[in-house]
């Protein structure tokens, strides 16, 4: 028996009819959550609407003697990122956990890429992240609990055609770090997960994923998607002691992603530097020898700045 239960705790796991998110949810209701299962149960890109999947998982978890009820609200609206939330708390009393797995992937890239492609990609990973954050947020501050997971991506590091995907996730990182300095000493955790799972997310006409697909068998292999839910378990566990923060999971390793400064160069004097000084010292200002991680807009300055 685990000592990592979720009994009386009440979660909200977004995009959790297929694939990663269904992991989630099912080893949530597993370990004793009352679990809303939100999936507009759109197609890969975003595309159309089908209510089939969310209620299947939420069947599952019941015949395997969880509870769980189904929700197929588009998360990037206002109002349908509130929904599940609102049913979470009409039906079980609370809110506690909101693990924002919602996504879409549309390929695409420099010169020929669309704005529509970028604004598809924030309306859902960032928009409808913020949405359900946001409506959760008086519920946990009320409680002085919660633990919200926001999901990022190993793409924000970049494939030649994926520049939406890949700026939405980066974006997740500035979301958790605001939220985690905005919960100030609540008991409220903010981390993010980047998911590495074989899914249909991963199966797009990308140049890159055919790369990363090679010589990989399907399902069954050692990148299924529950082998990524125990990190995000433990960061939805109320044992979770860290916020702020982003993991890499899956293929059987967990990883600890962070964003670090250098210590640069420091001229002598800065009011006579030139762009010559920059281009000599450069190596002094990229090495990562004593880097600093900052822990908030003001840490950060605050070590950037010691020297005045």
């Amino acid at each position: 028996m685990t000592e990592h239960r979720f009994d009386g705790r009440v979660a909200v796991v977004t995009g959790a009819g297929r694939g990663i998110g269904r992991a989630y949810a099912h080893l949530l209701g597993e370990l004793g959550a009352k679990v809303v299962v939100n999936d507009l149960g759109g197609s890969m890109d975003g595309a159309g609407a089908d209510t089939g999947p969310a209620h299947t998982v939420a069947r599952e978890i019941t015949d395997a003697g969880g509870t769980a009820i189904a929700d197929t609200s588009d998360v990037s609206t206002v109002k349908g990122g509130a929904t599940p939330i609102d049913l979470a708390v009409a039906e079980f009393g609370r809110v506690d956990v909101v693990v924002n797995n919602a996504g879409n992937v549309r390929f695409g890239g420099l010169p020929d890429i669309e704005v529509d492609n970028l604004d598809s990609h924030l309306g859902v990973h960032v928009r409808g992240a913020f949405n359900t954050s946001r409506a959760a947020w008086p519920h946990l501050l009320a409680q002085n609990y919660g633990r919200i997971v926001l999901t990022g991506s190993i793409g924000m590091f970049g494939l030649p055609d994926n520049l939406g995907y890949a700026t939405a996730k980066a974006a997740l990182l500035g979301m958790a770090n605001s939220l985690t300095v905005s919960a100030g000493e609540t008991d409220i955790k903010v981390n993010v997960i980047l998911p590495n799972a074989m899914t249909r997310m991963g199966g797009g006409p990308s140049e890159g994923m055919d790369q990363l697909r090679d010589g990989r068998p399907e399902a069954g292999s050692d990148m299924a998607p529950s082998l990524v839910a125990p990190m995000v378990a433990y960061l939805a566990h109320e044992n979770c002691d860290v916020s702020g923060q982003a993991y890499l999971a899956g293929g059987g390793r967990f990883a600890h992603l962070f964003v670090g400064v250098t210590e640069g160069y420091l001229p002598a004097d800065a009011q006579k530097t030139t762009v010559d000084d920059v281009a000599e010292h450069l190596g002094r200002i990229k090495d990562p020898a004593g880097f600093y991680v900052p822990t908030s807009l003001m840490d950060c300055v605050g070590h950037y700045m010691s020297h005045r």
